[in-house]
């Protein structure tokens, strides 16, 4: 009897720890009885009815490493279901563009599950689901573009996968968030031709800034150039203007230097003829004493035709101050 009653008693036990659940924040169990659901434990202290009630299992899918350290995708059977942010990381895969270029590419979702009873009964094997739809629309979408619209748009190829996605996934209780295009590697030869176009291109660019450059230079010189001309234009003509100037007011300082002797001397004199032939003496003077100083190598000296006029104006010299 003490044997029945032990037995009863580890039985009730296992009863009631079998009957506890406590569930984890971010986490929710779907519990069905007698085959049947019957509702969704929150997080927190739960209790079941065991043999009556149980949980349901969903297949998932996780990432484990082998001992040479390479990681591979697995599946197993679990009955927690995650409802914070999930990250898969797909296997590469072959995608053809609209112009028959093979790529390799590496994508990256980012999805929740924010119905925890469609993603239970909607669909059989939830994770294998969502990275088939992915690589299919993958597909569809890089196929719709040529090499260069591919290489160029990730970011609309990440918006376009993400909206079809998401209208894809809201019966399976799912919210696509973000998808991204990790890699994207074209075959060995399209990159043996794309990197001798880079460098092509940039050879160019190379030389046309070189010769925007020496254009650039030859225009800059040329303007250097002519400001440099039209300055020693101005300088000179402004240098001609002031020794005109100069000359023209020597003159006149000369012309006045003359009319006031010649006044003066015919003030003294009493006649304007006398006091003229003064000042054409003094002229012909001055000139012979330049000509005494600076002979030519002959020592030659040559006498104006007009040396009677010279002599006359010497007499008017001496009868001008016999008479003072």
């Amino acid at each position: 009897m003490s044997v029945i009653l032990m037995v009863l008693g580890f039985l009730a036990i296992v009863f009631v720890i079998r009957g506890i659940v406590i569930v984890r924040q971010a986490e929710v169990i779907v519990v069905e009885r007698l085959g049947k659901y019957n509702r969704t434990l929150q997080s927190g202290i739960n209790v079941i009815i065991p043999v009556f009630e149980g949980v349901r299992n969903i297949t998932w899918k996780v990432v484990k490493h082998n001992f040479q350290g390479e990681s591979f995708h697995t599946t197993k059977e679990i009955f927690r279901i995650d409802l914070r942010e999930t990250v898969y990381d797909f296997p590469r895969q072959n995608v053809i563009t609209k112009d028959n270029v093979t790529l390799e590419i590496n994508a990256l979702l980012y999805f929740q599950i924010t119905d925890s009873l469609k993603a239970v009964y909607e669909i059989a094997n939830l994770p294998d689901a969502i990275e088939k739809l992915t690589q299919t629309t993958l597909r569809n979408v890089i196929g719709e573009l040529d090499l260069d619209g591919t290489l160029a748009s990730r970011d609309v190829i990440n918006s376009k996968l993400r909206l079809i996605l998401d209208e894809a996934t809201d019966k399976w209780g799912i919210k696509v968030n973000r998808v991204e295009l990790q890699d994207i590697n074209p075959p060995k030869e399209i990159r043996e031709a794309m990197e001798k176009q880079m460098r092509a291109e940039r050879d160019k660019r190379a030389k046309i800034l070189e010769a925007e450059g020496e254009k650039q230079s030859a225009i800059l010189k040329a303007q250097g150039a002519r400001e440099a001309n039209i300055l020693d234009a101005e300088g000179i003509k402004f240098a001609n203007v002031l020794k005109a100037e100069g000359e023209a007011e020597a003159r006149l300082k000369i012309a006045e230097a003359e009319s006031q002797a010649i006044e003066l001397i015919t003030n003294k004199a009493g006649n304007s003829r006398e006091a003229l032939n003064y000042l054409v003496a003094l002229k012909y003077i001055a000139a012979f004493d330049e000509i005494a100083k600076n002979p030519s190598d002959n020592k030659t000296v040559y006498m104006p035709y007009e040396i009677s006029a010279v002599m006359s104006s010497i007499g008017g010299i001496k009868e001008l101050f016999e008479k003072k």
